[in-house]
């Protein structure tokens, strides 16, 4: 028989998964996600979440409470009267009258192999930390942050120049199917938990612009992972000069690569970069106000040549 269920999410990660609850034809009674927020070039236009735009689609009821704090608000999620509720990363914490509001409880999706890389930002912490693995893990909600008992799991490999934005869109689907999976096994009470490991902890703090700023003083493996984790968004940056002024360039895509000299040197005419040890070659750029570009595109309008210096 068919779940009733409440969807709480709020940018494109989610949104696979919506879709494929919807697909399996539970019923969604609602829709959770973030408020529209100010956006365009003046950021003047309230912009609808990605999720909210899903729902709006498949015409589900949606619900963009500032918080979820006060008892009116927790009296009509209550009111809802659904079996569970499914959150992928929706952005707002879950007060213990929410979490207990369902008859099954709360299911969340979470882009980690947990314990490791709790929070907000696992995707990005796992590749700058050089994982070679990770995955997608469907768990039950605590008042905890991301402490609550595994039921699913499903792993994923880590390519050596996977990006943020590769991994995302990965983890993604996985998360769908399994989210689907996992409701499956709920509607047939067959679902099992697991306490989470006590040793192992770690936890994925949100990416703070003060470390955007490429150190090419660390070695090349971690250059990389950082280049890597943080693209494409928010990017991380460097300083050189193109035509006679400086500008910011943000560096997308890399690879390790064979090379020395003085951190931040360019070494050819292939853009390889030295660093503390070691070496990396850029493989995507993007010049301020402008769009990514190959790097040999970038180079035909940026006379970069060996000897110049990043910083």
């Amino acid at each position: 028989m068919p779940l009733r269920v409440i969807f709480m999410g709020t940018p494109e990660f989610s949104v696979p998964t919506l879709r494929a609850i919807a697909e399996a034809e539970h019923e969604i009674s609602a829709v959770y996600t973030q408020p529209p927020r100010a956006a365009g070039r003046r950021g003047l236009e309230l912009t609808p979440s990605p999720v909210q735009r899903e729902a709006e689609r498949l015409g589900i009821e949606t619900r963009t409470p500032i918080s979820l704090k006060g008892e009116a608000e927790q009296q009509a999620f209550h009111a809802l009267q659904a079996d569970v509720a499914v959150v992928v990363a929706y952005g707002l914490l879950l007060p213990k009258p929410v979490l207990g509001a369902t008859r099954l409880g709360c299911l969340n999706g979470h882009a980690s192999l947990l314990p490791r890389w709790r929070g907000a930002a696992p995707i990005q912490r796992a590749i700058m930390a050089g994982d070679s693995e990770t995955g997608m893990m469907v768990m039950r909600m605590e008042e905890g942050l991301d402490t609550g008992p595994v039921a699913m799991v499903e792993k994923c490999a880590i390519g050596p120049d996977m990006t943020a934005g590769d991994l995302h869109d990965r983890l993604m689907s996985i998360g769908a199917a399994l989210m689907v999976e996992a409701l499956a096994r709920l509607e047939t009470n067959t679902l099992t938990f697991t306490t989470q490991a006590m040793v192992g902890v770690t936890y994925a703090k949100k990416i703070d612009k003060s470390e955007t700023r490429v150190d090419w003083t660390r070695p090349a493996a971690e250059v990389h992972n950082h280049i890597r984790g943080l693209s494409p968004f928010p990017g991380a940056w460097c300083e050189t000069e193109i035509g006679g002024r400086t500008e910011r360039l943000k560096l997308l895509r890399s690879t390790l690569s064979d090379g020395a000299g003085e951190s931040g040197g360019i070494l050819d005419d292939q853009l390889t970069v030295a660093c503390g040890s070691g070496a990396v070659r850029l493989v995507e750029v993007q010049r301020a106000g402008g769009r990514p570009a190959a790097v040999q595109e970038f180079l035909r309008g940026a006379k970069l040549e060996k000897g110049m210096k990043f910083s």
